[in-house]
């Protein structure tokens, strides 16, 4: 890796994970990409971790793997579909009627660039996979948070929130609003992300709360990207990537996953009171280029509550 260490430096590695022995954790999307090494670098250093993920198939191959690699904590499935609000709650369900405590939500399950879609919900499906149904997992999941002592939530943003700084999130219509690219409304719900960190940290003193982007990854998230601009763009981005990959400007999964994992497990975030903040790779705080942040917020969190009790979707289990 040519430029890794000039560019990235060496502040948390995958062996700055402390002892996790006793800890419980969920990573949404756990099955591929930087959730996998989430998942696996977790149950690695003690955690018992709950993988959840929508493709039962995937996510118990992913989970084979990780048992079959030195592990000192557990992993097992957790169903979860994002585009269906129903199966968040049922998941939220299927949790606490097993665990009596919530150590670290990863709410890390995303969508990137995906054409024009309405989830059955009716929500555009890039808000609710990235941020609507993790906002309704987590306060589904606050009693377990709350038992625990100093949980740690990391929301997995991406700079891509530059791409659409300024929404309001005012309404419903105005979030599903069909004008602009996949990757404005890509960029409206990972500017959620971060938002939902800051309100949530001021809503919960007793918690360590924050955003991360992960870096320049190869994952499949560029999935969506095909099927918004063709092939052709697909091949083009492929070939990108891989030269990056091959000097070291792209991250690997596992680099990408560290710095949501500093967050989620590193005593600095205690010691140094990081709550709130949006974090860069690896483990840097960042800064948040966009206006109003704490009045959009509070707008973000009042219309997500809004959206869920139109739709008769209770926030408590």
């Amino acid at each position: 890796m040519v430029f890794y260490s000039f560019i990235y430096g060496n502040k948390y590695t995958s062996s700055s994970l402390p002892n996790l022995s006793g800890k419980v954790a969920i990573v949404t999307g756990g099955n591929t990409g930087i959730g996998y090494e989430t998942a696996r670098l977790l149950a690695k250093n003690g955690a018992k971790v709950y993988l959840a993920a929508r493709n039962e198939e995937k996510a118990n191959t992913a989970i084979e793997k990780i048992r079959g690699g030195d592990i000192k904590g557990s992993v097992e499935y957790l169903p979860i579909d994002l585009m269906d609000l129903s199966s968040v709650t049922k998941a939220a369900q299927a949790f606490v009627n097993k665990e009596k405590r919530l150590d670290i939500l990863m709410n890390n399950a995303g969508i990137m660039a995906n054409p024009y879609e309405l989830t059955k919900d009716g929500v555009e499906s890039q808000f609710q996979t990235n941020h609507l149904s993790h906002f309704l997992l987590t306060n589904l999941l606050l009693p377990s948070l709350r038992a625990a002592p100093h949980a740690r939530v990391v929301n997995t943003s991406s700079l891509a929130y530059t791409s659409d700084p300024s929404s309001t999130f005012a309404t419903l219509e105005d979030i599903n609003q069909s004008y602009g690219s996949s990757w404005r409304r890509y960029g409206q719900s990972k500017l959620a992300n971060i938002l939902f960190a800051k309100k949530l940290t001021a809503l919960e003193p007793g918690m360590f709360v924050n955003s991360a982007h992960p870096g320049f990854v190869s994952t499949e998230l560029g999935r969506g990207i095909v099927s918004s601009y063709g092939a052709v763009v697909g091949t083009i981005q492929a070939a990108i990537t891989s030269v990056c990959l091959s000097v070291g400007a792209f991250l690997t999964p596992e680099q990408g996953a560290l710095t949501q994992l500093y967050l989620a497990t590193s005593k600095e975030v205690e010691e140094k009171g990081i709550r709130g903040k949006y974090y860069v790779p690896i483990a840097q705080e960042g800064k948040v280029n966009a206006k109003n942040l704490e009045e959009r917020a509070e707008t973000l969190w009042k219309t997500s509550v809004k959206i869920l009790e139109d739709k008769g979707v209770a926030l408590s289990l």
